[in-house]
């Protein structure tokens, strides 16, 4: 039974990131109306998502197990389980162009912001998905980095087990010879888990951003990919331990490295 006192903290949650949405979207506005300004509002976005997390009294660890190079591009790949990744991969530094669901585009003044400073893809069109690769490589052509999350959305019914990666950012890391940092995002799935009511829980946060994968090291895209969804997969059964039943059954219902088309 959800405590009133979790409903309370939530309800504050969502008020807090709404007025400073608000606050900073005269800001946003500016930065999309000058082109040249683009990568500045991708910048407030990153102070937006720590002033907003200590705001909201939530803690964010965040752990880099190898050291990166400034003003270098990458494409950082992380587990989506909540609904709360997407703002805390505003930790990630540097340059970053999210890579998010075309539904984003339907939000209300935070669809706009997104559109015209990130990239939304219809993953059910294939001419969307191809013109969302297109983008990204101009964005990496720029000196950006990415954001991705390579399951696709929110699918695994059993977290913290992950479901099958996609294609698409390991063949854009293949083309463009970007080294790919696999994200772990430890417990988003327990601060707000995916389900009918969305409750916050205060508790400490934590991502990982593990040791750079180079393309040139990997003889194919699925090897790649293979290797990101372990290294993933590794730290989120340490950080939230699971029976060896569970891992086995886990398992048997969805093959870890199933290829899927981007």
């Amino acid at each position: 039974m959800t405590k009133w006192s979790d409903r309370i903290y939530t309800y504050y949650a969502a008020v807090a990131f709404v007025l400073t949405f608000a606050l900073l979207f005269p800001a946003f506005l500016l930065c999309i109306w000058v082109p040249q300004w683009n990568k500045f509002g991708r910048k407030i976005n990153q102070y937006w998502a720590k002033t907003y997390f200590s705001m909201i009294f939530l803690p964010v660890k965040v752990e880099l197990e190898g050291k990166l190079e400034k003003g270098k591009s990458y494409i950082f790949l992380a587990n989506h389980f909540s609904y709360l990744d997407v703002a805390m991969m505003g930790f990630v530094p540097g340059d970053a162009v999210f890579v998010g669901k075309a539904s984003i585009r339907k939000v209300p003044f935070f669809g706009y912001y997104f559109k015209n400073l990130h990239i939304a893809v219809d993953r059910n069109r294939v001419k969307s998905r191809a013109e969302t690769m297109r983008r990204a490589g101009l964005a990496l052509d720029r000196g950006s980095s990415m954001v991705l999350f390579p399951e696709g959305g929110i699918y695994t019914q059993d977290p913290p087990n992950l479901v099958p990666f996609k294609n698409g950012a390991f063949r854009l890391a293949l083309e463009k010879q970007i080294p790919i940092i696999p994200v772990t995002l430890s417990y988003n799935h327990v601060i707000l888990a995916d389900q009918k009511e969305l409750i916050l829980k205060r508790k400490p946060a934590k991502m990982v951003l593990h040791q750079a994968l180079n393309p040139s090291e990997f003889d194919s895209e699925d090897s790649l990919k293979q290797r990101c969804f372990e290294v993933i997969q590794e730290q989120l059964l340490q950080d939230n331990p699971i029976t060896r039943s569970q891992q086995v059954s886990s398992a048997g219902s969805s093959p870890s490295y199933q290829t899927y088309e981007n």
